[in-house]
Parts: structure tokens; sequence; C-alpha cells
């Protein structure tokens, strides 16, 4: 299948790293914190798990983000071909400040629920709810955000 892409989201290189190094640098503090010695076990169990958590999160970030989120005329998809959602089932866009949506980014509500996944930093989806954005820059979701809602608006 050779669409042609017409917007793609992915995220600099600057961006990518910044966030991946704030992730991994809250890791070493709570691990460095819980090997000092809390006040309780239970404090330092607490923190092991923070910190890796955000090492996990951190690693997660930073293969998601060596992908990218393409726009075609007919679906909105990962870079590994993976279908994000389709374009005729796309019902509304919001980037509003008060939107629910990832930094730098965009909402999208669809017709049709979906599985939820999860690419930290550049995209996700819940039900009908679709998020783009994170460590992108805003230019290209805003442009790709003007793309669809011309679509949405050329289909009604």
């Amino acid at each position: 299948m050779n669409e042609d892409v017409l917007a793609v989201v992915e995220a600099s290189a600057p961006r990518r790293w910044m966030g991946v190094i704030m992730l991994a640098v809250v890791s070493l503090m709570s691990f460095y914190v819980a090997l000092l010695g809390g006040p309780e076990p239970l404090w330092q169990a607490f923190l092991i798990v923070v910190g890796g958590a955000a090492m996990w999160l951190a690693m997660r970030m930073w293969r998601a983000t060596a992908g990218r989120v393409e726009l075609t005329e007919t679906e909105l998809r990962s870079s590994d071909g993976q279908v994000i959602a389709r374009v005729e089932d796309i019902e509304s866009l919001d980037r509003g400040v008060f939107a629910f949506k990832p930094s730098n980014g965009f909402l999208l509500r669809t017709s049709q629920p979906a599985s939820r996944v999860w690419q930290p930093g550049l995209w996700w989806r819940m039900g009908r709810r679709i998020g783009i954005g994170g460590v992108t820059p805003g230019s290209q979701s805003k442009f790709m955000a003007e793309m669809i809602s011309a679509m949405i608006a050329q289909r009604g």
C-alpha cells in the first residue's frame, strides 16, 4: 500500500533526548535516595518502584519516539504500519488549551472504539480518544491537525 503521506509528526532529536534524560534522572534520583536509607523500609521500597517505573518509561519513550505518525488520505498510522485511526472514522479534533491532549499536540475523537495503545512522547489511544503529540514540535502537530480538520470539513 503506497499512499502518499500528507503530513508527518515525529520527535526531533533534542526533544527526544531531553524527555528521555529527564525520566532517567528521576529514576536515578529515586534509586539514590532509596539507597541512602530513608526513614522506613516501606519508603525505600516505594522509591525503588518509582525508580524502576521511571527507567522503564524512559526506555519505552526512547523506542516509541524513534518512529513517527503519518497522515495519508485514508488513515492516520504509525511509521511501523500500525493504523491509529481511519480518516473516515474521525468525528472531531480538539486543539484547545483545556483539552486533555499531549503537549504540542491535539486530541481526536473517533466513531469506533479501538484497543488501548500508548507510545510515550508520540501518541496514545484510549477507546474513542486519540492523543497525538508529546515530545514533538508544535509546528508539525499544528499542520497535521489543520489537514485533518480540512478532511473532516470536506467530508461534511
